[in-house]
């Protein structure tokens, strides 16, 4: 029979496992770190219409062993090749080496952030109520800037997993924004390694849908220049970087701010340009502003009401814009006002119009309606790409 643990040996055993669990846990955020940057490298190879094509299983784990070996502290390095699922993230390593990725330069940055990653797990063993995937959208949607990255993560089949290591990683006392904020850089080097690898920096087609939305609408939001609002799961999540937790909550905050317009708000979120109001609240919220007290005033300037009862969505779309875009409190302007100023507005932005032949009627239009800012213009569309 074995006699009772002495408090020396008990205090050794907890150390130990907590050793052992902070080096899981640095390598849980090096596999996520990983998954990040494997994202960034499919995505790139889907824009080039490339194939995925995984380097041998076994030939990756031997030359990837002999990497990880050489750029990570002995624990977390034998973690990660005792782990069930080496043999896929050394398949991981070796594409992104052959995609053009600098393992000897990005290794050793990754490499210090498990460092810290494990010594924060070491300090701090206090749990942390978890959050749900939706949270983590959230956090990464107020982590990352919008742009290839974010796309990566969100767009990709393994967002779910990165979501719940994301959730235990927290839980164990560790910044996930800052690992985010960290995992960001790398991935945009990924990013750019794999592009010029791919060759893929050719200027890609404005779409139509990018085209026929710059102006009011887009302004100072970044939006893709292949924006196709035609796939809304994929504008909003993929090009937009809206969640569909944060889209129904968008919703839901219109219909609190029409009550009794369920009709016409339904004609609002169903609307194409939707996800383009949505992608406009995001971005207030992002910058702290408030969302609800600014989309009060559709209930306050009821002049979306006036017209067409088939057009009331198109109507409220820019309504709701307008609203978004104007100072809380800013007083609405006399209704003859605004009508001389819509209907010019109208003529300069209407879908219907394609910008390439606004522009060929000459600049009589734009002189003769001075309240038509130059970024609305059909001319200066395509020279960025991206509306700002």
């Amino acid at each position: 029979m074995m006699g009772t643990p002495v408090p020396e040996e008990r205090a050794s055993e907890a150390f130990t496992d907590a050793a052992a669990e902070a080096a899981q846990t640095a390598t849980m955020a090096f596999r996520l770190m990983m998954a990040i940057a494997d994202a960034v490298r499919r995505q790139q190879l889907k824009k080039a219409g490339k194939e995925e094509q995984l380097p041998d299983a076994e030939k990756s784990a031997v030359e990837a062993s002999a990497e990880i070996k050489k750029f990570l502290p002995d624990d977390i390095a034998t973690a990660l090749l005792e782990g069930a699922d080496w043999p896929q993230l050394a398949q991981q390593l070796m594409a992104l080496k052959s995609a053009g990725v600098d393992l000897e330069a990005m290794l050793p940055r990754v490499g210090e952030i498990t460092v810290d990653v494990r010594d924060q797990v070491a300090a701090n063993a206090e749990k942390v109520k978890r959050e749900g995937t939706e949270e983590w959208e959230k956090a990464l949607r107020e982590t990352l800037s919008a742009g290839p990255v974010r796309e990566a993560i969100l767009s990709s089949p393994a967002w779910p997993e990165m979501a719940r290591d994301m959730a235990a990683i927290n839980d164990r006392g560790v910044d996930v924004r800052a690992l985010l904020a960290a995992a960001h850089e790398e991935g945009v080097g990924v990013d750019q390694a794999v592009a010029k690898v791919l060759a893929a920096g050719e200027a890609a087609t404005t779409s139509r849908d990018a085209m026929l939305s710059y102006g009011p609408l887009t302004n100072g939001l970044d939006i893709p220049k292949d924006l196709d609002l035609e796939d809304r799961a994929r504008a909003l999540r993929q090009q937009l970087s809206v969640g569909p937790g944060e889209n129904r909550r968008y919703m839901r905050m219109v219909r609190e701010a029409l009550p009794g317009a369920e009709r016409d708000v339904d004609a609002l979120v169903t609307s194409r340009q939707w996800p383009l109001i949505a992608a406009r609240m995001a971005h207030m919220e992002d910058k702290g502003q408030p969302v609800a007290e600014h989309l009060a005033r559709l209930s306050k300037d009821t002049s979306w009401q006036e017209g067409p009862a088939s057009q009331v969505g198109r109507r409220l779309v820019q309504a709701a814009n307008d609203a978004l875009r104007k100072p809380v409190g800013a007083p609405v302007e006399p209704r003859e006002s605004r009508a001389r100023v819509d209907t010019s507005a109208a003529r300069s932005t209407s879908p219907s119009v394609d910008p390439t032949k606004a522009a060929a009627k000459g600049t009589s239009a734009a002189t003769a309606s001075p309240g038509v800012a130059a970024h609305r213009e059909a001319g200066s569309a395509p020279k960025s790409g991206k509306t700002r």
